[in-house]
């Protein structure tokens, strides 16, 4: 898709005016003027990010750093350990590529610490990288003010598209839709926050390098589905490898943390948080990913889950349809027993 790289300060925009349209009902409600409610929960939401970012933001980014720093240790020690001959068995399971990983990692490393550079060329030259992040840090708060302004006006204009005769309809179907979406979004994020100090405490109790990191990460990458867990067990489990080789205790209790973590988040939290708001069976989750992922890229797999949520509603009604129409419930014609198998009436002559 043409249009997937501008696609991200306009989709985050929707989906915080989505989140903030309620509350400015609610202070409109109160008799606040609905531009003055509108600006002061834009504002107050760029202010907490910009406050939890300023508490954060030096521990993730010097815990970032020693990740960084500590990674071509830790390919180096898997790349020892897999090219050892008495441990052949480990030598197929981690494979021939560490090498090609660990020059990655080196020109990785290059990339790193010439970033500051390349983005500052990338803004004499007009680079993309630069642009969109100051459309993600610009734009996403003005499209948002404007939606949650107008939210009202854009609903009555869709309304007022839809012919009367089909307008309850349609509005039933928003309705359930909105309580899907709606649903999911608040439920998982809130599913989200708890695992990823889960993680985060529990791989920081092991005692494992980049515990914090790995662990808030995978909880909140955990909000496109199956990607969180798998991320943070693979480079958990490699980490470990890495420090507490050859205690085969503390690195199997990796991969035990993430299923543990993973059976309460679908078994306990997910029934209670998400429950069946968005009643969709895994195998088309994971198609309506690697779909999504696949036309709209990064911006698809955030979209995705909703979006198959509001289709899910959509189809469920066409088939609701369906069912009850006279050309499904129908019944057969009844063959004739005077007419005979050539289709010509039957006069009983040979």
């Amino acid at each position: 898709m043409l249009l997937r790289e501008v696609l991200l300060p306009f989709v985050a925009g929707a989906a915080l005016a989505y989140l903030l349209d309620p509350l400015a009902t609610w202070l409109e409600r109160l008799g606040l003027n609905r531009l003055i409610a509108t600006l002061a929960l834009v504002f107050s939401f760029l202010a907490g990010f910009i406050i939890l970012f300023a508490l954060t933001g030096p521990i993730i980014v010097s815990e970032l750093v020693y990740f960084v720093d500590n990674f071509p240790l830790y390919i180096k020690q898997m790349q020892g350990l897999a090219t050892d001959p008495s441990r052949p068995w480990l030598s197929k399971i981690v494979g021939e590529g560490l090498g090609y990983a660990e020059s990655s990692i080196s020109d990785l490393m290059k990339l790193t610490n010439n970033w500051l550079g390349e983005v500052l060329r990338s803004a004499w030259s007009g680079g993309q990288e630069l642009i969109s992040v100051l459309s993600l840090a610009i734009v996403t708060p003005i499209v948002t003010c404007y939606l949650v302004y107008d939210w009202r006006k854009i609903k009555a204009v869709i309304d007022n598209w839809v012919p009367p005769a089909q307008r309850d309809t349609v509005r039933a179907l928003a309705a359930e839709i909105d309580q899907k979406v709606g649903g999911f979004v608040l439920g998982n994020g809130a599913l989200c926050l708890i695992m990823a100090a889960f993680y985060a405490t529990a791989l920081s109790i092991l005692g494992l390098n980049h515990g914090v990191l790995i662990g808030a990460a995978a909880g909140l990458i955990g909000f496109i589905p199956y990607l969180g867990s798998l991320t943070g067990l693979v480079v958990s489990t490699c980490v470990a490898i890495a420090q507490f080789w050859p205690d085969w205790t503390l690195i199997l209790a990796v991969p035990a943390i993430f299923l543990v973590g993973q059976t309460i988040a679908d078994y306990l939290l997910s029934p209670v948080l998400v429950g069946r708001r968005v009643d969709l069976n895994p195998v088309w989750v994971m198609f309506a990913l690697f779909g999504f992922g696949n036309l709209f890229g990064f911006v698809g797999l955030l979209i995705a889950v909703p979006l198959a949520a509001a289709i899910g509603v959509i189809v469920r009604f066409a088939l609701k349809q369906y069912y009850a129409s006279s050309f499904y419930i129908a019944k057969p014609v009844a063959a004739d027993p005077q007419t005979s198998a050539s289709g010509r009436p039957d006069d009983g002559s040979m």
